[in-house]
C-alpha cells in the first residue's frame, strides 16, 4: 500500500527561514510542496522520509535566497494491483459504489465487479446482493467493505484559462488519482457478512 520513492528537486530557502536549521528547512520546504498531492505515475505523496543528500548552498544574485539541490525519499500511497485494502462506503450510485479511506477518497468500484446478482435499490439508493440462498445482504452507507485494487487511473489535469474555467463543468475534472476496485470473491464485500 506504502511505497518510498527517491525523488530529487531544487529547493530555496529564504532569508527568513536562516534561523531555523538547514535540515528543518529542507524538511519543512519538501512536506509544504509534496506532502497530500499527487505525483503524477507514481501515487499520492504522503510524508517525507528522508533526505539522502544535499548540495551546498548558492546564493541567488540580489535576491539572498539560497539554492539547494536535494534527493529524497517520500512514503506514497500507491497499491499494487491485486491488493486488498479495506474501505468505507461513501455513497452508492447506479454505476456503482464510492469508497474512501481515512486519507483518500477516490476510490470506485463499477457495478460490473460487484457479486454476480448484486442490483441497485432506488427507493434506497443501495445496493443490494441477492445471493443463492435467497438471502438479501446490503452494501450500506459507511459501512466497513474489503475490496481489491483492480486497476489505477492517473490523468494528468493541465492548468486551464481562467476565462474558460467557469464553462467548464466540475462533472468535466476528474481526479488526479483513482483507484478502480472490486468485490466480487469470497472474503470481499461488506466485512461483517464473513
Amino acid at each position: 500500500m506504502f511505497i518510498l520513492t527517491r525523488l530529487t528537486d531544487l529547493l530555496t530557502i529564504q532569508p527568513t527561514s536562516f534561523t531555523i536549521p538547514t535540515r528543518q528547512a529542507l524538511e519543512d520546504q519538501i512536506n509544504t510542496r509534496y506532502a497530500n498531492k499527487v505525483i503524477h505515475k507514481v501515487g499520492l505523496a504522503i510524508c517525507l522520509y528522508d533526505i539522502v543528500k544535499s548540495s551546498d548552498g548558492l546564493i541567488g544574485s540580489g535576491t539572498g535566497n539560497v539554492n539547494i539541490n536535494v534527493e529524497f525519499r517520500l512514503v506514497v500511497f500507491r497499491p499494487f494491483k491485486g491488493e486488498v485494502l479495506t474501505g468505507r462506503i461513501s455513497n452508492s450510485t447506479h454505476q456503482g459504489l464510492h469508497i474512501r479511506l481515512d486519507f483518500f477518497d477516490e476510490i470506485f468500484i463499477p457495478k460490473d465487479y460487484l457479486f454476480e446478482g448484486s442490483q441497485f435499490d432506488h427507493n434506497e439508493q443501495v445496493w443490494v446482493w441477492r445471493t443463492e440462498d435467497g438471502d438479501e445482504l446490503f452494501f450500506d452507507k459507511n459501512e466497513t467493505v474489503r475490496f481489491r485494487v483492480e486497476e489505477e487511473e492517473f490523468t494528468d489535469n493541465t492548468p486551464v484559462d481562467p476565462a474558460l474555467r467557469d464553462s467548464l463543468a466540475d462533472a468535466d475534472m476528474k481526479p488526479p488519482y483513482k483507484l478502480i476496485g472490486s468485490c466480487y470473491q469470497s472474503g470481499l464485500g461488506v466485512v461483517a457478512w464473513w
